[in-house]
């Protein structure tokens, strides 16, 4: 009878991984499933140079409006909601901007630069040129460095043990994402980031770390290009950026920035307009495939919306933020405490946000400011308000 048990436990096991896809990831045995990833509904063009509309179901536009508002003035805790759209079943469905602010502005995205280096990296992918349980490595470490052999699944998964600090640290001059972006780092992100050293065993505890995303980046870079000097390392992922991801699915206004080294500042920095990181939120909601192309691998999307293998965090998947199917979420809070438990999300300071939700087909993009500090718990139950209408 232990023995058939076993085989049972094991069967099980197998069947999960399975369900998860083939970026699961042994740690990832046993874990919730996920909601599945609706299609384009057949009757609704895919969008090109503009969205196709639809009308809100009766009721809905008069309970949305009020949460719409919030773009017309400064909130206490909200801050400024710059811009707010809403796909719902592959349309356009409703938008609002900050006056001063249009469909054709560009908007910062801050870390949800990172999600979309997460759809970089499933491109290297899906054309062989990595293999994500291999280590990623870095030129600048020597050859029996413990660094050498952490693999880039690890990194997107903010599971890689590096000594980072910046959530909750209130000294700027202690806060590595500042000392990276805006102080000695700023110059070349890549190099700072390879000189931080390991605190943790990889793969056991998850720490936010954006410095592990430009190292990502900078590994990228090898891996489309041939080194070469900053000018043209720049000009060379730009066009991979362009080619592999924006363009396919029809990101005409997104801007990535670069440093002086010419590194992709994966950790927070795309200029790109509402609706177009609406596009890429749609790209996710509907597993990477855009009209009909598989533009990431088949289970990449699974990959980033389930969680890390480490104990201590079930907020975290790949390059987005997740919500856990219990409990308010560890270590920090959860974006929504009410639901729907399959949201997960692009997010980046000040509030930026590329939320999808497979459940209800759904997919809210919000920009603007607010103060990190306060503000946060506000955004969730907007969040939650708008999402509960669909």
């Amino acid at each position: 009878m232990l023995s058939e048990a076993r085989s049972v436990v094991v069967l099980v096991g197998v069947l999960a991984l399975v369900a998860l896809g083939p970026f699961a990831g042994a740690e990832r045995v046993g874990a919730a499933p996920l909601v599945a990833l609706p299609p384009q509904p057949a009757d609704v063009p895919w969008p090109e140079a503009s969205w196709p509309t639809g009308r809100l179901a009766a009721g809905v536009a008069e309970r949305l409006e009020p949460l719409l508002a919030v773009t017309q003035t400064v909130q206490t805790k909200l801050g400024e909601t710059r811009a707010v759209v809403i796909i719902h079943h592959g349309r356009l469905v409703a938008e609002r901007y900050m006056p001063g602010f249009t469909a054709e502005t560009r908007l910062l995205s801050w870390s949800v630069a990172k999600s979309i280096t997460h759809a970089l990296a499933g491109s290297a992918v899906r054309r062989g040129l990595i293999d994500i349980d291999k280590p990623m490595g870095n030129p600048r470490w020597a050859t029996d460095d413990p660094r050498t052999r952490i693999p880039w699944r690890h990194w997107l998964n903010m599971v890689d043990g590096q000594e980072y600090r910046e959530i909750g640290v209130v000294v700027p001059t202690r806060d590595d994402g500042a000392r990276m972006l805006f102080g000695v780092g700023r110059l070349d992100v890549a190099a700072f980031s390879a000189s931080l050293p390991l605190l943790h065993t990889p793969g056991t505890f998850w720490n936010y770390n954006s410095a592990g995303f430009n190292l990502i980046s900078d590994a990228l870079a090898r891996a489309f290009a041939a080194p070469a000097a900053p000018a043209e390392r720049r000009a060379r992922m730009a066009a991979v950026l362009r080619d592999e991801l924006f363009g396919p699915i029809g990101m005409r206004s997104a801007q990535p920035e670069f440093d002086a080294a010419g590194n992709f500042v994966a950790s927070a920095r795309v200029y790109a307009t509402a609706r177009d990181f609406a596009r890429f939120g749609l790209l996710y909601l509907r597993d990477g495939v855009w009209a009909g192309r598989r533009i990431l691998p088949e289970g990449w999307v699974d990959f980033a919306r389930t969680k890390t293998p480490a104990d201590n965090s079930d907020i975290y998947g790949a390059g987005f933020w997740i919500t856990p199917p219990s409990g308010r979420g560890k270590p920090y809070l959860a974006l929504v405490q009410q639901g729907p438990r399959d949201l997960f999300v692009a997010e980046g300071h000040e509030g930026q946000l590329i939320v999808i939700v497979p459940s209800k087909d759904l997919v809210v993009v919000r920009l603007g400011r607010l103060d990190d500090r306060i503000g946060w718990g506000a955004l969730g139950e907007w969040v939650e308000n708008v999402g509960a209408l669909f």
